[in-house]
């Protein structure tokens, strides 16, 4: 429970509350990096790499249609299950002007997840594969 608000945190990666709120914020003008690992777990579903992903000078990343990221349809996320990583660590996010790892304000529920130790290392290994993939 939190003790402030009485309300009980969820873990990042369990996606509860985006699923129960139907919330989809981020997905919208998505700049989500995709790992090679990423990458191969979609590409097993069927996809192909120029369908759902675009190159930049960082790497891979998530592509939009029409502002929104492809997998996101009426109901939410189709590939949720397989989703990347970043996707399940949101709204974990380092931020470059303080060097830290930030609950991200583009989340309206940021403050009902429980941020543990194990899911900033993971962010931090999922940043350093990052930069030696790019």
């Amino acid at each position: 429970m939190n003790k402030k608000s009485g309300t009980k945190k969820y873990s990042l990666r369990s996606g509860v509350l985006c699923v129960k709120n139907r919330c989809v914020h981020c997905c919208i003008e998505t700049r989500m990096p995709l790992s090679r690992l990423d990458v191969k777990k979609i590409s097993k579903l069927d996809y192909r790499l120029e369908d759902f992903a675009i190159k930049t000078e960082e790497g891979w990343r998530l592509k939009n249609r029409f502002g929104r990221c492809v997998f996101l349809v009426e109901g939410g996320c189709k590939i949720y299950p397989h989703r990347p990583e970043g996707c399940r660590l949101y709204p974990l996010a380092y931020d470059e002007n303080s060097g830290k790892m930030v609950l991200d304000n583009l989340c309206p529920y940021r403050y009902e997840f429980k941020v543990e130790k194990d899911d900033i290392q993971k962010l931090k290994s999922l940043l350093e594969g990052l930069g030696k993939e790019g």
